[in-house]
């Protein structure tokens, strides 16, 4: 049994279950919300919460597939249909046949629906088919012939239809006859007592109890003989039936009472037909309300992101990134979003011991653990990570807040002892416990004592659960004590502000002297307050803040060491892909190489041949000889001398070729083959080669590679050093705006990282982050992050009309 008696309002669970009552489309959906309750029964919670999952899922991929509107309550005529010779109205019927026609869409649905996929959903509509049948021979099927009858008797507009009976139309056929006889006549008679000036001309035929007649002029009431039915409130108006309609309207009237009898009798007749069926509606009716019911606690996990978790028939927690689904939608409505916890209770470590300062998260974290695990085994999905399990437990104590009672004389510490007598009564290890603030109202020292007494005891008994303290010996209790372990909120040491994210493993310290000294406490009185509570708990409290300073730190460097290593992964594939491709180019031109040889030889030796051969045939003489020998050597002088790679044209119309040797300060182009050459100054001159400054970096280039050029003009022209790639392609494809957009920040180091190394490699004067504006997060971490480089300039925002805040402009040095 859960505990106190109000557990599920001080949780929020209230809040929770009006929300889902607010999302049911019927009456019977939200009675059946009304009834949600905390259950300690395992097979009933995994069915719970696995019919919601299924719905969920099938509101994901069928979701208009039934109807999901006009769910109407039709159990208030059930009772009246039982009684022999009663009847409901025509506007009775108009709901009952909406009502029904909708009802058995929803059970044909379900009733077809595939039983692998979605086995609970199935089960549940087969139970309500099988229950049924055993009181009676019917089925839902029963419900088409009915519908089928009540779509011949009323029209679109739930109007009773003229051949709702041969006995209908045949009566409403004669009383048209005899109003169409009865106005031709009344029609004559007002346009003579027009003519005669005893009614005005925008005078028309009316009713007056049931019966046609004209409007006439008092005073001239007695100029046609006739009967006054009616007269106006001024008494000017009367409504005269002339003598002449008498017998047409009584025929009139005698046929309107025939016509309401034989609606009667329609009624009757589909009341009867309907009235043996009333028990099968009834149940039917009810399924409809636990499909609404479970329709609506499917469109609140839907809009809080719900999901079921893996599910276990024993105490723990095993959660990532839970999230409060209350504190969230608050958060949501100012603009921020909700720090989620992940926690982990399993039979070694039973009893969270959670510290940290004020405002912090503490009791965030036990409702959190208090609502979640609540909504679960009342059958609701739950805002969790996947990957995540719930545990389950018998029952869930809870103290939290101030319950002190004047009329009992209860002071609050009285209220939490009481409470306190209650978990050490009935607790066991299917207990979850939740206390806040453990131990305070009273003299620090005996509340510790007193409160580490009960913690022992409590985790002797094998609870579960998490308990918010700032005492020091529960902090040191839950080191040494089986079953207990130490967590704490995380604390930004450097800016003295609460993270809200829960630390498992670790104490954690209120901070209560920094949090003076940040909200501007005098000094002299934060020292003599350090000098009051004792060295002892000073250096307790020094020693957690150091401990969290080094753990940021450590935690800072390295996620640095993370950057690093992913950019030397991303480094070494490169050098890998690089090497490859020149081993490649090797094999390709060795082989090259080896093929022309080949080539030459050969033909070297046809030309040998031949001119052997045409010595021999013309038996040349000497002067002959002589020629034929000059144009064999011409050939080998051919074949031998390297002829230098000619480089193409420059197609830059910035860069203007000269002619002559090239020395030392010349601006060359290397010729690599591409469409834009990349440009350089000659440092030095080393035999063949010339060693090049080639944008912030140098580089030895072969001179027969080299094209003298103008020296540049004030205009940058964009260099690419050579760094064992195509320097023309990586420039090709270089982009001046980098899109960091949706990224996290291990992925934002990675990429901003390798971009700077490309502006610096590529000498680009300006380029631009686009990270957004958002809540200024990633704006913040690449300014951070490029604090780090010499290199830059300065870093400001773009022009308001070009992104403003959410673009960085960097201009370089």
């Amino acid at each position: 049994m859960n505990y106190p008696e109000g557990l599920a309002d001080k949780i929020g669970f209230s809040h929770v279950q009006a929300d889902i009552k607010a999302a049911c489309l019927s009456q019977m959906g939200v009675e059946f919300a009304e009834k949600m309750r905390f259950s300690n029964r395992f097979p009933l919670v995994k069915q719970w919460v696995n019919q919601v999952h299924e719905m969920k899922q099938l509101m994901a991929e069928r979701g208009g597939e039934w109807p999901q509107v006009d769910y109407y309550d039709l159990r208030p005529w059930l009772a009246p249909l039982t009684l022999e010779g009663n009847y409901l109205s025509a506007d009775q019927w108009r709901d009952w046949q909406r009502g029904l026609e909708v009802l058995y869409q929803c059970i044909r649905f379900f009733h077809l629906l595939d039983a692998e996929t979605y086995p609970e959903l199935h089960q549940l509509t087969r139970q309500y088919s099988q229950k049924i049948a055993e009181k009676s021979d019917q089925d839902y099927m029963q419900l088409l012939p009915v519908l089928q009858e009540l779509g011949r008797v009323f029209d679109a507009n739930g109007q009773i239809k003229e051949n709702a009976s041969s006995e209908l139309g045949e009566i409403r056929r004669k009383k048209n006859t005899e109003e169409q006889g009865l106005r031709k006549k009344l029609d004559s008679l007002l346009n003579q007592a027009q003519q005669q000036g005893w009614i005005s001309k925008d005078f028309s035929l009316t009713l007056r109890n049931g019966r046609m007649v004209i409007p006439l002029a008092a005073e001239h009431k007695r100029k046609i003989k006739g009967f006054v039915q009616d007269e106006s409130d001024t008494g000017k108006t009367v409504f005269l039936e002339p003598a002449d309609a008498l017998t047409a309207n009584n025929e009139i009237k005698s046929l309107e009472s025939a016509e309401k009898r034989e609606i009667i009798q329609i009624l009757s007749r589909l009341s009867d037909r309907v009235r043996p069926m009333v028990p099968m509606l009834a149940q039917w009716l009810q399924w409809l309300g636990l499909i609404d019911f479970i329709r609506a606690k499917a469109v609140w996990a839907q809009e809080h992101q719900a999901i079921l978790p893996h599910l276990q028939d024993k105490p723990s927690l095993d959660w990532r990134n839970a999230r409060h689904p209350l504190l969230e939608k608050s958060l949501e409505k100012i603009g921020k979003k909700i720090k989620p916890l992940s926690i982990h209770l399993d039979e070694k470590k039973r009893l969270m011991v959670v510290s940290g300062p004020n405002a912090g998260g503490k009791s965030v974290t036990l409702s959190t653990v208090g609502l979640l695990q609540y909504l679960y085994q009342s059958g609701c999905l739950i805002p969790i990570e996947e990957g995540s399990s719930m545990g389950f437990f018998q029952q869930i104590f809870l103290d939290m807040g101030d319950e002190q009672n004047l009329e009992n004389e209860l002071s609050t510490y009285s209220s939490h002892l009481s409470n306190m007598r209650y978990f050490l009564q009935h607790a066991n290890a299917k207990t979850l416990v939740l206390v806040d603030e453990f131990g305070t109202g009273t003299e620090p020292s005996l509340g510790g004592a007193i409160a580490e007494a009960i913690l022992e005891k409590l985790a002797d008994k094998g609870c579960y659960g998490a308990i918010n303290t700032h005492f020091g010996n529960l902090k040191s209790l839950a080191d040494r004590k089986e079953g207990l372990f130490n967590a704490a909120m995380r604390y930004d040491t450097a800016h003295l502000e609460p993270m809200f994210i829960l630390d498992m493993g670790k104490p954690g310290s209120s901070f209560a002297f920094e949090i003076a000294q940040k909200i501007g406490l005098p000094h002299g009185i934060i020292e003599n307050a350090r000098k009051k509570l004792g060295k002892k708990q000073v250096d307790f409290d020094k020693l957690l803040l150091e401990t969290e300073t080094e753990k940021q730190i450590w935690q800072s460097k390295n996620n640095s060491l993370s950057l690093q290593n992913e950019q030397v992964d991303a480094i070494k594939q490169q050098y890998e892909q690089l090497k490859n491709h020149l081993q490649d180019e090797q094999k390709n031109i060795i082989n090259k190489a080896k093929s022309e040889a080949k080539q030459l030889v050969k033909e070297a030796n046809q030309r040998i041949e031949q001119t052997i051969r045409e010595i021999k045939e013309k038996a040349a003489g000497k002067e002959e000889t002589k020629q034929l020998r000059e144009k064999l050597d011409t050939f080998a002088q051919k074949a031998l001398i390297e002829v230098p790679v000619k480089p193409k044209p420059i197609s830059n119309p910035t860069l203007k070729s000269i002619s002559g040797p090239i020395t030392v300060g010349d601006w060359v182009a290397i010729q690599d083959g591409g469409s834009e050459p990349t440009v350089g100054q000659v440092l030095e001159i080393k035999g063949k080669d010339a060693l090049l400054a080639l944008g912030s970096i140098s580089s030895t280039i072969k001179l027969k590679r080299l094209q003298k050029v103008q020296a540049p003009k004030s205009e940058k022209i964009k260099t690419a050093p050579l760094k064992g790639i195509d320097i023309n392609d990586r420039m090709a494809q270089f982009s001046l705006t980098l899109d960091l957009r949706g990224k996290r920040g291990e992925e934002v180091w990675v990429a901003l990282d390798q971009y700077i190394n490309d502006v610096l490699l590529l000498g680009a004067p300006e380029v631009r982050v686009l990270h957004g504006k958002g809540d200024g997060i990633l704006r913040s971490l690449v300014r951070e992050q490029l604090k780090r480089y010499a290199q830059i300039k300065q870093v400001q925002d773009e022009h308001a009309d070009r992104g403003g805040a959410g673009i960085s402009v960097i201009t370089m040095k």
